[in-house]
């Protein structure tokens, strides 16, 4: 019975291979830009800073299919964000403003790198904020400060 079940774990393994999945490398190449939409900045901007004032507020007004994806929309929820905000006024103190670091452009998006400034100065947070081809935001991330960012961009 055991080498029974032995066999099956090694055919499942076997079986189990990882697909390739080639992408373009222009695809994956991020320039920094200087000349920008200035809506489409200033729509970044609001929708990154509601997102983060949230935990200042504790109210989130949820957004709409012109301003978001639709996957965007689903995983920007009021329960999700709560339980973010929750730790970040532990770690951060209140969120302040988001200060852009820069402008940068993918085949696909173009994305804006915040400094996301809180009233600790323990804090050093970014937010991207990522802008399809159909001007709609279809990513917000916030993560750890990244030095070491513009030295990856091709120019």
């Amino acid at each position: 019975m055991k080498k029974a079940g032995l066999i099956i774990c090694l055919l499942l393994l076997v079986g189990c291979k990882s697909k390739n999945i080639s992408r373009d490398t222009e695809d994956l190449k991020i320039k920094k830009i200087t000349e920008v939409n200035s809506d489409q900045q200033r729509k970044a901007y609001d929708l990154g800073k509601r997102v983060l004032e949230t935990c200042n507020t504790s109210k989130f007004k949820p957004f709409d299919e012109t301003e978001v994806t639709k996957s965007v929309m689903e995983n920007t929820t009021e329960e999700r964000l709560t339980k973010t905000c929750q730790r970040f006024r532990q770690y951060y103190g209140s969120f302040v403003d988001l200060k852009l670091d820069g402008v940068y452009k993918t085949k696909q998006e173009t994305i804006y790198r915040y400094h996301a400034v809180y009233t600790k100065k323990v804090a050093n947070k970014e937010l991207r904020v990522f802008v399809n081809e159909d001007n709609l935001v279809s990513a917000i991330k916030s993560m750890d400060w990244d030095e070491k960012f513009d030295s990856q961009i091709k120019d």
